[in-house]
């Protein structure tokens, strides 16, 4: 069966602090102010039209960024109900910074910094999200294998939390997050994000021209 051709027509919203490694990692970091807590409820935040990237394409690295961090995710689609339609193969660039608490938006939503899978992978051949692995290659070596039976809220659960606070559209996007340990790439390089089930994404690094 060919798999349906997709392009995000909605919103699309990553999610911060949905691995366990990730919320280990920043632990220390939560504690401190403005915050002096960890999260109660899910920290979201906006990729922007102008970040999406198809399957295939180049995306310009500006020139004053010597590498960009890889976020390997899969988001889920909202369907007209507001279930889960399917779920497509993602990378949630962005230029490397100290804190992923509260990502600023011009380290996120640098244009073209968001590849999004060549097609969307129907919900109902999907048992469970928690059996998603994916994989991360850089020029053909494994940089990082992702488990997302370790997800903080698994796919429903972060669906539902989320609905609590904001309403998702029919077509939105809503990203299930990037663990840690996060690979870097550098204009030149070609990124490949793979996982069973869906078709491989793969966009190639260029560097930006000369003014």
């Amino acid at each position: 069966m060919t798999p349906s051709p997709f392009l995000p027509t909605g919103t699309v919203y990553g999610t911060l602090l949905n691995f366990r490694a990730e919320v280990q990692a920043l632990a220390p970091q939560m504690t401190q102010p403005p915050y002096k807590a960890p999260p109660k409820a899910p920290v979201l935040y906006v990729k922007t039209a102008n970040t999406w990237s198809p399957h295939g394409s180049a995306i310009t690295v500006p020139a004053s960024v010597p590498e960009v961090e890889i976020g390997a995710s899969i988001g889920m689609v909202i369907g007209a109900e507001g279930d889960v339609e399917g779920f497509v193969l993602m990378n949630d660039l962005s230029i490397p910074h100290a804190s992923f608490f509260r990502p600023p938006v011009k380290f996120k939503c640098v244009d073209g910094f968001l590849g999004v899978g060549p097609a969307l992978r129907d919900a109902q051949e999907v048992a469970d999200p928690a059996g998603f692995r994916a994989e991360v290659r850089v020029n053909g070596a494994l940089k990082q294998s992702i488990d997302f039976s370790q997800l903080v809220r698994p796919a429903q659960q972060l669906l539902a939390d989320v609905g609590e606070f904001m309403t998702l559209a029919h077509g939105d996007v809503l990203m299930l997050g990037c663990d840690a340990g996060r690979p870097l790439a550098r204009a030149g390089d070609r990124i490949e994000i793979s996982a069973p089930g869906f078709e491989t994404l793969c966009n190639t690094l260029v560097q930006e021209a000369a003014a």
